[in-house]
């Protein structure tokens, strides 16, 4: 992304999406729950990507989920709830998870496979297990 004010070319006819009564998109990720869901424009998720909204996730203009990744409001393994906010141009790598209750912050990078327990300052590059900042970006 060249800018979180600028269109990327292959966003000029970006859509929000449509979820089918089982919560899937036509680009195939899924998300339980999305009258929960806040999606901001020109967002990119990637396919197979699963959202639990149950306690509501944000997911802010201009925010890229690569594929393959897991985002929980609402965790059954231990009880823990909590928005989760992926603010305006973050971008999130293939394969992550994201816990209940964490913010990602402005234009952040988080590489492939992080998992992401804790908040991800603005402008930071995290990645890792668990996710850990490495420099601002």
């Amino acid at each position: 992304m060249q800018g979180a004010g600028k269109i990327r070319v292959n966003f000029q006819n970006w859509e929000k999406p449509v979820f089918d009564k089982n919560g899937l998109t036509k680009w195939h990720w899924v998300c339980q729950y999305n009258e929960n869901l806040i999606l901001g424009e020109y967002t990119d998720v990637g396919a197979f990507t699963y959202i639990n909204a149950s306690f509501g996730v944000i997911i802010e203009d201009h925010a890229q989920i690569g594929s393959h990744c897991s985002i929980y409001s609402q965790s059954t393994i231990d009880d823990k709830k909590g928005k989760v906010i992926i603010k305006k141009g973050a971008r999130i790598g293939t394969h992550s998870t994201i816990m209940p209750g964490v913010t990602v912050g402005e234009n952040a990078v988080v590489g492939a496979y992080s998992f992401i327990k804790d908040d991800i300052p603005d402008n930071s590059l995290a990645y890792g297990i668990p996710a850990k900042v490495v420099k601002k970006i």
